[in-house]
């Protein structure tokens, strides 16, 4: 096995992503297409940190910081890569980027009912606040 590279994702890459999120992460957002990864890309071609090996992805965390929030989405390992530090470098990637712009806490999205990502987020020194919830409403376009 080769080693690790963490990079920024292309453009080029939006298929690969989707279908990788589809085997790789819980859930689906609405921006789950190629679209919404495309405007995100363009907005902030930063953001979207990919971890590399062996020339195909092992690994994805949306790192989105808007000026005020450091915010963490899609944090994703291959199911067959999982439990190599794959997760934490692409989390320390993300961080460094936040503090990098002046972020001064991160703040991650997780399933309720994701058991398995709840727990690498606590491994990797995340914790719940009870005291908020998401409200959420659908934007039309």
């Amino acid at each position: 096995m080769t080693d690790l590279i963490i990079r920024p994702a292309g453009a080029a890459e939006i298929p690969d992503l989707l279908a990788f999120w589809a085997r790789a992460a819980e859930g689906t957002s609405i921006t789950d297409d190629p679209a919404g990864v495309a405007r995100l890309i363009e907005r902030d071609p930063e953001a979207l940190i990919v971890a590399e090996r062996d020339g195909a992805l092992a690994g994805t965390v949306i790192a989105g910081w808007d000026g005020w929030r450091a915010s963490l989405y899609r944090l994703a390992v291959d199911p067959d890569q999982r439990r190599q530090g794959i997760g934490a470098a692409l989390l320390a990637a993300a961080e460094r980027r936040f503090a990098a712009l002046g972020g001064r806490r991160a703040d991650a999205m997780v399933l309720v009912d994701n058991e398995l990502g709840q727990h690498a987020w606590r491994a990797a020194g995340y914790h719940r606040e009870e005291q908020w919830r998401r409200w959420v409403k659908p934007l039309e376009a």
